[in-house]
């Protein structure tokens, strides 16, 4: 009986023991935070989903990626009054807007011996001056277009040597290099242009091709209204995005070089009329660059 007695005490001290156990366990786990968990869908660094998507499309022919809205809320004015997007957006610094009331045409990805001469052509037609974002092996290999951009009147834009959309990813010292070489190609064609601006392909700013881009003298270039041409939608796609999203200082992104951009030099004999009858239209300015 004794024994019997004993052995029933044993148990009910060792489940009394094994509560405590388990409740001081539980205090425990409660005190200590739980392990940060992954936003679903949203990118925590640069290196999670700036570039992946850019990274799949790099084998497109040179097109322009959408990039993030730039009018989006966290944007600042620089003293000029130009618009500058803030690192908070992704563009990290990079011109939105033309800082005034006049609407500036840029076209990418060129100088193309197809397509380049047809848009100025138009542009001639209807009196029109843009900027041009050049990309360095195009320059080099067709330096008579860079000249007849020139000697009509048109802005240059650096648009890096062959449209690395990682550009942005690499090395100051690889970004410097190919800016360099880029600007390079383009005076050799056209030794005494300014060359006001650079343009990454895609959008895909960072601070390191934005600051690179400024210390060579160069405004970092984004865009406000993006018709997607690259895309090769239909010019009365084209011709419905532009004339319904341009207000007075917008930057209209279009081009003229990367694949079929006939779409886009039927949409400009359109785009020019309506345009001009509702805004001044003028290339981006170089005073003050080099």
């Amino acid at each position: 009986m004794a024994a019997g007695s004993t052995g029933r005490a044993v148990a009910v001290v060792t489940l009394v023991l094994a509560a405590l156990l388990g409740s001081a366990y539980a205090l425990g786990r409660s005190l200590v935070p739980d392990p940060p968990r992954p936003h679903d869908g949203v990118a925590t660094s640069v290196d999670d989903a700036q570039y992946a998507d850019q990274a799949s499309e790099s084998g497109r022919s040179h097109g322009d990626r959408p990039a993030p809205p730039p009018d989006t809320p966290a944007t600042g004015q620089q003293p000029d009054g130009h618009r500058m997007a803030e690192g908070g957006d992704a563009l990290f610094g990079a011109r939105v807007d033309t800082g005034s009331p006049e609407v500036a045409l840029t076209f990418d990805d060129g100088p193309d011996p197809q397509y380049t001469p047809q848009v100025l052509e138009v542009l001639r037609q209807y009196q029109v001056k843009a900027t041009f974002c050049v990309v360095g092996e195009n320059a080099r290999n067709h330096p008579d277009l860079i000249q007849a951009i020139v000697a009509d009147g048109h802005t240059l834009c650096n648009h890096s040597w062959n449209h690395d959309f990682l550009l942005g990813k690499r090395s100051p010292e690889v970004i410097r290099a190919d800016l360099l070489r880029t600007n390079e190609a383009i005076r050799t064609a056209a030794p005494d242009s300014p060359i006001g601006y650079f343009r990454q392909p895609g959008g895909a700013w960072t601070y390191p091709v934005v600051q690179v881009a400024e210390e060579l003298g160069m405004v970092p270039l984004h865009w406000t209204v993006d018709p997607n041409d690259w895309q090769a939608p239909g010019a009365a796609t084209i011709t419905a995005t532009v004339t319904r999203d341009t207000a007075a200082g917008s930057i209209v992104l279009l081009h003229d070089a990367g694949g079929n951009r006939q779409d886009t030099v039927d949409a400009l004999h359109l785009i020019l009329p309506d345009l001009a009858g509702r805004f001044r239209l003028a290339a981006l300015p170089t005073a003050g660059t080099t």
